[in-house]
């Protein structure tokens, strides 16, 4: 939107100080802190409760759509190759059994 530079702080500062007075510039400039944090709050929270009625819209449209069924195709599914067992097939040798040694 529109910024605000160190230079327009310091002048807006300066007036205040001018216009208000060293004793109700911190009491006011305290106030309105105070005020702008609230209204900070205020805007999360409504932004909060915004997101959390989309979300909920869309999951709400999302269910009462009925799921389209898969028309039959003539193409082959692909279908993973079984996963390696850990046990090994009965042919093999234990891994308990020492490996034989030739005679000398």
């Amino acid at each position: 939107m529109f910024e605000i530079g160190f230079s327009e702080i310091l002048v807006i500062s300066a007036i205040a100080l001018l216009v208000l007075g060293p004793e109700k510039l911190p009491k006011i400039a305290a106030q309105v802190g105070r005020w702008t944090g609230r209204a900070r709050a205020m805007a999360k929270q409504l932004r909060m409760q915004l997101e959390q009625e989309a979300n909920l819209q869309e999951a709400l449209r999302a269910a009462q759509q009925p799921s389209k069924p898969r028309a039959a195709s003539s193409e082959p599914v692909y279908e993973p190759p079984p996963a390696p067992t850990a046990t090994p097939p009965a042919d093999a040798p234990h891994a308990a059994e020492p490996p034989s040694s030739p005679s000398p």
